[in-house]
């Protein structure tokens, strides 16, 4: 696809000269491009990305969705001392004509946000501290949007988390085998059918109002935290696309999901593949000193969120290799297979240590 940034930047609100702009990031949905500009003698930065409207079909609501969401994350920061609201949550800067986003000839939705400086994003957790400010990050965000007014945010990617609906669609996979598949994936489709009982413990609880429906991020990555450059510390939650009603369960499943795994998410080698507990004790450690809003309810289920998030994974993976690949980039034969087997593998680990995890969360949980 051709993309003239320098024509795209012309429709928003930037003051300065255009100098130049390129790609950025490693993200894999959005198309993202770091403009520069000269404005009062100094360089300054920003951000652009084309919203992918073949994964988010409505940009306009997602946009809504992000505004409210950094509007009050800015109010609240803007009460606390020594708070940067522009500097520790995402700031949209509307186009000319006052919307949130600009439409371009092909029908593209574009965005641009101030670039947050001296601040920088890692796709590979290099330590218990980086994980516990991570972790720190994520459970501020969603302490901070505990009371969002004005009722629940669009629903950007409908049942993404609803791992009932997810089995559905694995089940529909295996029955149809539509590229004869199955034979090979027997003993992954076996796993997943064994744990079946597991799939509705937390959409029931959250249909039945015993656990609460929070304002969560559903997809805490490390990459979606920007980390200072000087200090390691947690400065914004980036990434907002997914942010919308769900439980927090799921936001903190997803940090175990990604930031505990011994080997990469498509390892061939099972033998690689394992449960890193230091990194899972300052998961909780930092979770826990920053979402003081969580329940017994919620605090109880925080063991079982991590093999909930990583099995739910696994069955999309498992479902897509079923279908021929048809979601997730491939770049090998068998590679959602394997993905879906290290998934797997991750949620044996992680069922095998679950006493140890849960003296793990009642010992901060208490200090909390």
């Amino acid at each position: 696809m051709n993309m003239d940034i320098a024509e795209i930047v012309r429709h928003f609100q930037l003051e300065g000269e255009y100098l130049d702009g390129a790609p950025y990031g490693s993200g894999h949905i959005n198309d993202t491009f770091r403009t520069r500009w000269r404005r009062d003698g100094r360089e300054v930065p920003s951000l652009q990305q084309r919203i992918n409207h073949r994964v988010f079909r409505d940009p306009a609501r997602l946009m809504e969705n992000v505004l409210r969401v950094t509007r009050h994350l800015a109010e609240k920061l803007s009460r606390i001392p020594g708070a940067d609201p522009r500097r520790e949550t995402l700031t949209v800067i509307p186009a000319r004509d006052g919307r949130p986003c600009h439409v371009d000839a092909g029908g593209n939705t574009w965005r641009t946000y101030i670039f947050i400086e001296d601040a920088r994003s890692y796709d590979i957790c290099q330590g218990p501290e980086q994980a516990e400010e991570a972790a720190r990050a994520f459970g501020r965000f969603q302490n901070f949007l505990a009371d969002l007014p004005g009722g629940p945010l669009h629903e950007t990617i409908p049942f993404f988390h609803h791992t009932p609906r997810r089995f559905e669609a694995l089940e529909k996979s295996i029955e149809a085998d539509v590229r004869n598949r199955a034979l090979g994936a027997r003993a992954e489709i076996e796993f997943a059918l064994a744990h079946k009982g597991m799939t509705a413990r937390v959409t029931d609880l959250l249909e039945s109002g015993a656990l609460p429906v929070r304002t969560t991020h559903n997809d805490c990555k490390l990459n979606n935290v920007l980390l200072d450059d000087g200090t390691g510390k947690g400065v914004c939650v980036i990434d907002l696309d997914t942010v919308m009603s769900g439980s927090a369960l799921y936001d903190f499943g997803d940090m175990v999901r990604t930031f505990t795994p011994t080997a990469a998410e498509d390892e061939t080698d099972l033998g690689r593949v394992g449960l890193r507990m230091d990194i899972f004790d300052a998961l909780v450690r930092g979770y826990l000193r920053e979402a003081t809003f969580l329940v017994p309810e919620e605090i109880g289920l925080l063991s079982f969120a991590g093999p909930l998030i990583t099995f739910t994974i696994g069955i999309r993976f498992l479902a897509d290799y079923l279908q021929g690949d048809v979601y997730f980039k491939t770049h090998r034969p068998d590679h959602n297979l394997d993905r879906a087997r290290v998934q797997f593998r991750m949620v044996a680990e992680m069922e095998s240590r679950e006493a140890e995890m849960q003296t793990l969360i009642r010992r901060y949980a208490s200090l909390c």
